[in-house]
Parts: structure tokens; sequence; C-alpha cells
């Protein structure tokens, strides 16, 4: 049986990376720290639980997850720069993977006990709402057996490319980081690595596979609802 899941969205808008991963973290923590004041008080008295959904777009960087190897970045400090980009290492799962400009990056901060779903189901719930978002626009999203993300042709030897990248961390069963679609994405800039750690598969984006520009804002809003669909919000604020 899973308790009142409310959820806070914030659209954050063009945002630098670190700033909006700072942002996750005060929101993680809290939720963390009430969760541990909750376990010493009696139900009608625990505080309530606010969680929390992010839409951002980044300026160009690359992200290496704590399981991923700095070797799948294949340009140098110096064209880093060139390329107006920065690179962290960060603390989600999963290997490398780019964030910039056209592309809807979604931050989930919830607390999965109140879903009550464990961490495999809550990825498989994050790819489902964008294989729903895909299947507006006439495309058929899927999953990559042993990988994460959504893809299209996934078992096609040299067509599988993926649209969407999802790496989380979580602790506590409270999550942050999340999913990255690419809509209107340059997708020059995913050149300069092994996205994922993949080296025979590609990247795509919806105004590729549609042969169209595409109104972000539009998108979001289809995310938002098919987010809101897959997880089943009680409320969205």
């Amino acid at each position: 049986m899973r308790n009142i899941s409310e959820v806070i969205f914030k659209d954050l808008g063009k945002i630098d990376f670190k700033k909006a991963w700072e942002y996750q973290e005060k929101l993680f923590e809290k939720i963390v720290s009430v969760k541990g004041q909750n376990r010493d008080l009696p139900p009608g008295e625990q505080i309530k639980i606010k969680n929390h959904l992010l839409f951002c777009e980044h300026p160009h960087v690359y992200t290496l997850g704590k399981s991923g190897s700095e070797n799948n970045l294949l340009i140098d400090q110096l064209q880093l720069k060139a390329k107006d980009a920065s690179f962290y290492k960060i603390n989600r799962g999963g290997d490398i993977t780019y964030h910039g400009p056209g592309q809807i990056v979604g931050y989930p901060i919830f607390d999965l006990e109140l879903f009550n779903v464990r961490i495999k189901q809550y990825i498989n719930k994050l790819e489902e709402a964008i294989i729903k978002t895909l299947s507006i626009y006439n495309l058929k999203g899927e999953r990559l057996k042993n990988g994460t993300g959504v893809w299209l042709d996934p078992e096609t030897p040299g067509k599988a490319r993926k649209i969407c990248a999802i790496g989380v961390r979580a602790s506590r069963f409270v999550t942050m980081h999340g999913f990255a679609f690419n809509v209107n994405t340059n997708l020059e800039y995913f050149n300069y690595i092994n996205p994922c750690g993949f080296v025979d598969k590609g990247i795509t984006s919806l105004e590729k596979e549609v042969d169209a520009k595409i109104d972000i804002n539009n998108v979001k809003l289809v995310v938002r609802e098919k987010m809101n669909e897959v997880f089943e919000f009680d409320k969205m604020i």
C-alpha cells in the first residue's frame, strides 16, 4: 500500500550543471533528514515528505558516473574549453553522458517508499514515461537488454540509437539525478565521448527522428504528463 505522494514541480530553465546539482543535493538531504526524524515520531506526528520533480537545460557539459571510465571522454581539457564544455565526476550510477541546450534534463527527487517502488522499478518507470512521450510523436521507444535508457531499434545491429539516457543515485530510497532526453540537441557533442560507455551504438534526438525542429516547451508538457501518468502522483503542484 502506497502513502500520499505529492510532487512539487519546478522548471529551472537554463541553468549551470553545478548549480543544479547543488540544488538537488539540498532537496535530497532535506528528504533524508526528514525521514530520519520521522523514524522517532509516532505516525500522527510525522513530518510530511515533499517530493520534487525538476526540469532544466544545461550549457554544454559532460558528466561521468561513479562506475564509469574517464577513458570514455575522448578529448582533453583544452579541447573541452574550445568546445565551451565542462566536465564533472558525479555521484550517480552509469558511465559518461552529455548534457546541453535542446535537451530536457529531468531530476526527480523522490522518496520511493511513498511510491512503493524499488530502484529497478523506478528506473523502469522513468523509461516508460519517455516511451509514452515518444509514442505521441509516432516513435517506438524501447529498452535495451542489459542497459538503461530509451532506445530506437535497440536490437538491430548498426541501427540501435539512444534518445534518452538515465543515471540515478539512490540512498535510503531517496533519488536524485535522473534522465536526459534529446529533443533539439546538438548531437555533434556526443562524438567526443563513448556515450554511456558504448562504442557500437548511436545517439539520436527527437528533432532528427521526425526531421523537424520541435518546440521543447511542448515536449516538457508531454513528459510531465507522462511522468504523472506512470508514477500516479496523488497531487502535483
